[in-house]
């Protein structure tokens, strides 16, 4: 079995040879790298998107708004995904973004997770039928699970979601009443003994 080490590295320099800078290289590596954590297909997609890259065009997308439509080609998802993680903190503010089409959005995924990191809130990434919610690059949840992903994503919705509760109020006064119940009763031995007490001022 590769290491996680080796997965990175050679992800790296593959990318570098194809023509990225080692900067975005380096990048390709750790995503590649938290793709096979998270048990996806990276090295598979990172495997064959280099290769229809040396015969077929894809489109950079450096400046992300809400609305993106590629002008003839597919998006190229490293590219984009460099762009997303770089401008995080502005696409927050936009909440939901839409692109006509992303080339391997696999490759994309892991840039979404690391933006989720960044920002402390999850993302909900979908095209047509598959979906993936990315918390904070701790976990992934997808209906994706053990089926291939495709290469080519049309319209494409991207979500920054609000950190709320996942519970009523009803249920977290419930729990907190039943919490109280450890609570220890202030007793005059227990003011005594408490910080504090029993030092003189002198002044």
């Amino acid at each position: 079995m590769r290491s996680l080490s080796e997965i990175e590295t050679t992800s790296k320099r593959a990318s570098r040879a194809l023509g990225y800078s080692w900067g975005i290289s380096e990048e390709v590596g750790k995503s590649v790298r938290l793709l096979e954590m998270f048990n996806f297909e990276g090295i598979k997609n990172l495997n064959e998107y280099l290769n229809e890259k040396k015969d077929k065009k894809f489109e950079n997308l450096n400046l992300i708004n809400e609305n993106n439509e590629c002008s003839e080609f597919s998006y190229c998802p490293i590219i984009l995904g460099v762009s997303f993680l770089d401008q995080i903190e502005k696409i927050e503010k936009i909440k939901t973004i839409n692109f006509s089409k992303i080339a391997y959005p696999l490759l994309f995924l892991p840039f979404l997770s690391r933006s989720s990191e960044v920002i402390g809130k999850k993302i909900f990434f979908k095209f047509e039928k598959n979906e993936f919610l990315l918390n904070i690059n701790v976990n992934i949840s997808t209906n994706l699970l053990n089926k291939n992903c495709p290469n080519i994503a049309n319209n494409v919705e991207v979500k920054i979601l609000e950190n709320n509760d996942n519970f009523t109020e009803q249920d977290w006064k419930s729990l907190y009443q039943l919490s109280e119940k450890t609570f220890v009763e202030e007793t005059e031995s227990l003011k005594k003994g408490a910080a504090g007490a029993g030092l003189t001022d002198n002044d």
